[in-house]
């Protein structure tokens, strides 16, 4: 390790050195270039992230010298995993410099790669609100390459934090829209009940039962065989137990569909918010009795 460390300070030093000498323009740029690279990789087996990143950088302003745009976009995503070890902010202020130049070039697919990452960069530093804008931005360029699957993937992450956010009509209307383009699909069309259900725990959580029965009439529409599902069931008998108001028959109903097809924390969050709303109100009634 140690020997790793003093080799990458030595390229290091020689591409400073070629920097600051005399030389052909263009040559001298590419020549410390190819030293930075060597001075990084030599970092990184020694396990110096930090130095590491920092020297991708600098190969990424070599780059940007000689106009090489997508290469500078690489040292910048380099840069990146190396911080990613010890700096979250520091890794997004390299992803975002490299989604730039990505954009500037026009490959729009690689931009919206890398912006999936920094929203889940965002994600794992449980900054959602900023990771909801990231993951936004990546599904329009990915819809924009026409890039369906990743689109969708980001769409679904937008929805889910809007959920748990109490943002519950974005939440719906991602799902909603997601079940839509799915059934023109054969290959997404057996999971546009999954979608149907994640719209309506939203629903259950507005708690408004006109908005629910009339959601549940038009997921049916939408999807003629949903009718069937237990997933449909699920949504049409915790709504009617909230319209009676009856908590039990509502914590039987999860519990059935619970041992059969086991909820995920997502969707017991909202199912426990739900009926947190429940009880409070049948409390509240038995207040006033």
């Amino acid at each position: 390790m140690a020997d790793q460390l003093a080799k990458g300070e030595e390229f290091e030093k020689k591409a400073v050195k070629k920097l600051n000498g005399w030389g052909l323009f263009g040559s001298k740029y590419e020549d410390a270039a190819d030293l930075f690279d060597k001075s990084a990789n030599s970092y990184k087996l020694a396990k110096s992230w930090d130095k590491a990143g920092s020297t991708y950088t600098k190969l990424a302003g070599c780059h940007l010298k000689v106009e090489s745009k997508h290469e500078a976009a690489q040292a910048y995503v380099d840069a990146a995993n190396a911080y990613k070890k010890t700096s979250i902010k520091e890794a997004i202020s390299c992803m975002e410099q490299a989604v730039n130049l990505f954009c500037d070039i026009g490959r729009l697919s690689m931009a919206a790669r890398y912006l999936k990452e920094i929203a889940e960069l965002y994600e794992s530093d449980q900054n959602i609100e900023l990771a909801i804008g990231y993951f936004e931005k990546a599904a329009d360029l990915f819809q924009n390459e026409e890039v369906t699957t990743s689109a969708n993937q980001c769409k679904q992450k937008v929805a889910q934090f809007a959920a748990q956010l109490e943002q519950y009509e974005k939440a719906i209307k991602i799902y909603e829209e997601i079940a839509r383009h799915s059934l023109k699909s054969n290959l997404l069309k057996y999971g546009v009940k999954g979608h149907l259900l994640n719209a309506g725990l939203c629903q259950l959580c507005k708690g408004d039962i006109v908005a629910i029965t009339k959601a549940l009439d038009e997921y049916q529409d939408l999807d003629p065989t949903f009718s069937g599902t237990r997933e449909c069931r699920l949504l049409a008998d915790t709504a009617g137990a909230i319209d009676e108001e009856d908590v039990t028959k509502f914590t039987d109903v999860v519990k059935e569909f619970d041992s059969m097809t086991p909820l995920d924390p997502w969707k017991t969050t909202l199912l426990l918010r739900v009926k947190e709303k429940l009880k409070a109100k049948e409390l509240e009634e038995d207040d006033l009795t």
